[in-house]
């Protein structure tokens, strides 16, 4: 949770860390909103700004919430791709799966660009460039604009478009996954991962899927 406070009273939201836990800095991704009673002030701190946090975060998109797998999805829409920027950043993830598909979604082109940099910084890095070769798969997509990719994740998923980027469709044996973004889209995937056989996942309880139940609740 980090805000600002509002007539002597704390204004705070839910933000997803996007800084990997090996960083000394704690990075977060946002949308501006105009006159969003939070991002309308935060989009306009400066450095050496105070700014609150709680000092004790909570969120469900845990490696403890999954069996071991083989491959793991991390299907986002908008700013879900947050924790995500940090999954892919963190070595741990590349020592417990094979292959990592990061999927993003966002109805423009333009707000794509977040993941598309996050993604080529990750092969910048000297160090994760070689844990991430031939490991991690990106997939932008716009929703409403002409893009090399289109559609939503589930129309990815049962027309078979992932199966075939990915080599074989979903299966709760070898993949694990894990969902954030809007709360339709959360729903919806959730839905979906039902279908193929996968089980949710908690900390006490590991699965095959998680979704980030932080902002859906």
């Amino acid at each position: 949770m980090i805000g600002l406070m509002n007539d002597n009273k704390p204004l705070l939201r839910a933000y997803s860390i996007a800084s990997p836990n090996c960083e000394e800095h704690l990075e977060f991704y946002s949308i501006k909103v105009p006159d969003g009673p939070l991002t309308s002030r935060l989009q306009n701190i400066q450095a050496g700004d105070h700014i609150l946090i709680r000092p004790k975060p909570v969120g469900t998109l845990v490696f403890d919430a999954l069996l071991p797998g083989k491959r793991l999805f991390l299907m986002s829409t908008g700013t879900g791709i947050a924790p995500f920027a940090s999954v892919i950043r963190d070595p741990e993830v590349y020592e417990k799966f094979d292959q990592i598909y990061l999927l993003h979604t966002c109805r423009e082109v333009e707000e794509l660009r977040y993941g598309i940099d996050l993604v080529q910084s990750v092969h910048d890095n000297e160090f994760l460039r070689v844990l991430a070769n031939g490991k991690l798969h990106h997939l932008p997509a716009a929703t409403r604009e002409d893009y090399k990719n289109t559609g939503r994740i589930d129309a990815w998923i049962k027309d078979g478009r992932l199966a075939k980027l990915a080599d074989g469709d979903l299966t709760p044996e070898i993949d694990r996954v894990m969902i954030c973004g809007s709360m339709a889209m959360l729903e919806t995937l959730k839905e979906v991962c039902k279908t193929l056989g996968l089980d949710e996942g908690s900390n006490s309880m590991p699965g095959q899927f998680v979704i980030e139940k932080a902002f859906a609740e």
